[in-house]
């Protein structure tokens, strides 16, 4: 299957929300009605797309359908020399998954970084996740950091 990834825009807001449904990941997700998740949706897109400081891509199918986002974020480490580009989110719709597709994603974001003259790529994968277990990260050259604790501070 053929794949176009571009950069997301306001007008994917509707189907990046049924995407989101699709994964079945977080109950507010689940059970927030439709029109309030999608205006979510936008106004993180919103956030995401006013600055150069964040970058979501999306992958569209041949015939027009949000397959998968990636969605990274531009770091300016004072002590390094280039921002790190930070994947918050890397998400494809089961039906496109093993084709490809993540590994696709995760090239366009390596060229991002790139041309940007970005100093690293970083990303937080779960273990319980599908894709930990098949260590995809790994076969696209990624390494785990042992020696690194991932600490969240929740604000209610």
């Amino acid at each position: 299957m053929e794949f176009t990834i571009r950069e997301a825009t306001l007008e994917d807001a509707a189907q990046l929300t049924d995407l989101l449904r699709e994964l079945g990941w977080r109950p507010d997700v689940q059970t927030m009605p439709l029109d309030q998740l999608t205006a979510r949706v936008t106004r993180q897109l919103v956030r995401c797309l006013d600055n150069e400081s964040h970058t979501v891509y999306v992958a569209i199918e041949a015939v027009g359908t949000i397959a998968g986002y990636v969605t990274v974020h531009w770091l300016p480490y004072l002590m390094y020399p280039g921002p790190e580009g930070f994947i918050s989110e890397l998400f494809l719709r089961e039906a496109v998954r093993g084709q490809g597709l993540g590994a696709k994603m995760l090239e366009t974001v390596k060229q991002a970084a790139k041309d940007r003259g970005g100093y690293r790529l970083q990303l937080i994968n779960h273990r319980q996740r599908e894709s930990y277990q098949r260590g995809f990260y790994a076969k696209q050259g990624w390494e785990e950091r042992l020696d690194a604790a991932d600490f969240v501070f929740y604000l209610d």
